[in-house]
């Protein structure tokens, strides 16, 4: 707090030695003893005190960082869900792709088989008419 010397402390205790008196400097001692304790213990509480609020803030901080990450992984999640629907509609359209071309393929190769029907009836009809 403040830096006194040796010999400014010699100094402070002649002048009390002079200006007190023998008889009283011990009960001066003491009453200052009292008083810098009563002050060293007010300025380690007070310390103490805003070491506290500091960790409170910092623990504010940190809850405040936590919801923001929370809002992030909620975000993640419902993002996942959408990709997830995504994939499975694109799943079902393929499906019903697959199945109407496989579907157009099969009238395509019935309607090439009654054109092939056809035509050999046509040609045998034309080799029995003379």
């Amino acid at each position: 707090m403040f830096d006194f010397g040796f010999w400014e402390i010699i100094l402070i205790l002649m002048v009390a030695l002079i200006v007190v008196g023998p008889e009283r400097l011990p009960g001066l001692a003491r009453t200052a003893g009292l008083w810098i304790g009563k002050a060293k213990r007010f300025v380690t509480e007070v310390k103490a005190e805003i070491d506290q609020e500091l960790a409170t803030d910092e623990l504010k901080k940190a809850l405040n960082k936590q919801e923001a990450m929370n809002d992030v992984y909620e975000i993640i999640e419902e993002t996942r869900k959408v990709t997830s629907d995504i994939k499975q509609e694109i799943n079902k359209t393929a499906a019903e792709s697959r199945s109407a071309i496989e579907n157009e393929q099969s009238e395509q190769q019935t309607d090439q088989e009654k054109t092939d029907q056809e035509s050999t009836t046509d040609q045998k009809a034309n080799q029995t008419l003379p």
